[in-house]
């Protein structure tokens, strides 16, 4: 059965053009659309859709507003339409505060290379929302697209083997029963993609500002989105946090958020760790890459490192993450029922990669256990 789709926007040439893309694939359907906020949220306690697609300024009430009700009213998964500035960028992250899962530019083909992608693309958002088979409005955001088209190792010439995926997934565990290894880290890495952004503010915000290691974020998000989004998880983090410049000196209890559109890499001279941004291969189809950084730190840091794969869709960050086992780093991932998609730790916990799955409740508690100094 084809997942129900209602779309809202208060241009009514958008609204068509949307409709006609969802249409074009067997599996969806849209069953209704709306032109402001108000409506949305009438046709949401009627029609009960599985997915929502939500423009974020209209008449009468706005988007933000609009998935407010929603969530409390009738929990719906929600993805919405931005413009690619500053004030549409804060827009969205407001969007995602209030309970929206994902997003997408107003203009989607400005992320796509062509017309084609740019349709599966927004086709893909819808899908991967509407298959979630328990909708948790505590676990929200944001952006991925189709996988990669190379492969880290094959960018960075990396000698990771590719292995079979192992037949079964790790378990899921609680935070009480995460014992720590005793390894003495000195880098954290975290990547993900959609619903990153909430799992991420989750995450740090309950990080004392004394962490002992430097973190690296790499979240999938357009350029103009990663400046508002650093800015953000700074003023709620004890921790600093900053979008990465190319030569930042990687400080314990600072966090650098992987810039929109561009790729960022470690590199190490002695005990000094350094950020190196780069536009990286245009080949890439995902700028950032949790691939490309986790490759670069197997080789900065060796097995020094504890490297966290949380919801997102696709698999980028299992190539970086087998090299970073190869090397003696430490894997998790995120734990299926928190995920808003369980694509990119699935890929790495199938793969026989992560040694603990372990829930975005219980994620923060965990990684402050394993990164203590003995």
């Amino acid at each position: 059965m084809a997942i129900k789709v209602l779309v809202v926007d208060d241009s009514s040439f958008f609204r068509r053009r949307v409709s006609e893309i969802v249409n074009q694939d067997p599996e969806l359907e849209v069953i209704a659309t709306a032109f402001n906020g108000a409506e949305a949220v009438k046709m949401a306690a009627e029609l009960n859709p599985q997915v929502i697609t939500m423009d974020i300024e209209m008449p009468v009430m706005d988007g933000i507003t609009a998935v407010r009700e929603i969530m409390a009213k009738c929990p719906t998964p929600i993805l919405m339409f931005s413009s690619l500035t500053h004030d549409g960028a804060k827009a969205t992250l407001d969007a995602l505060d209030a309970g929206a899962l994902d997003f997408l530019p107003k203009r989607f083909e400005d992320i796509a290379t062509n017309k084609d992608e740019a349709i599966l693309l927004l086709q893909q958002r819808v899908k991967a929302l509407g298959r979630r088979r328990i909708f948790r409005p505590t676990v929200r955001p944001t952006a991925p697209t189709p996988p990669p088209r190379q492969s880290a190792n094959a960018v960075l010439g990396g000698t990771a083997t590719h292995a079979q995926p192992a037949p079964a997934p790790v378990r899921s565990s609680p935070a009480t029963s995460i014992r720590p290894s005793g390894k003495q880290y000195k880098l954290l890495l975290i990547g993900t993609s959609t619903g990153g952004p909430v799992a991420l503010q989750k995450i740090l915000t309950q990080f004392p500002a004394n962490y002992p290691h430097p973190i690296l974020l790499i979240q999938h998000m357009p350029a103009a989105f990663t400046p508002a989004f650093a800015n953000r998880l700074n003023g709620l983090c004890k921790i600093e946090v900053k979008e990465a410049a190319n030569g930042d000196v990687l400080r314990p209890g600072c966090a650098y958020l992987a810039p929109g559109g561009m790729q960022m890499m470690v590199e190490r001279a002695g005990v000094t760790g350094r950020v190196k941004v780069l536009a990286g291969s245009a080949e890439m189809n995902y700028k950032p890459c949790v691939d490309i950084t986790f490759a670069s730190a197997s080789k900065a840091y060796g097995g020094d490192v504890l490297a966290v794969v949380l919801t997102g869709m696709g698999a980028d960050g299992r190539e970086g993450a087998r090299m970073l086992k190869s090397a003696g780093a430490t894997i998790w991932a995120q734990d299926e029922a928190s995920c808003v998609v369980y694509g990119m730790p699935q890929a790495v916990a199938s793969a026989g990669i992560a040694t603990q799955s372990i829930s975005l409740d219980n994620m923060a508690e965990s990684i402050l256990k394993e990164s203590a100094r003995g």
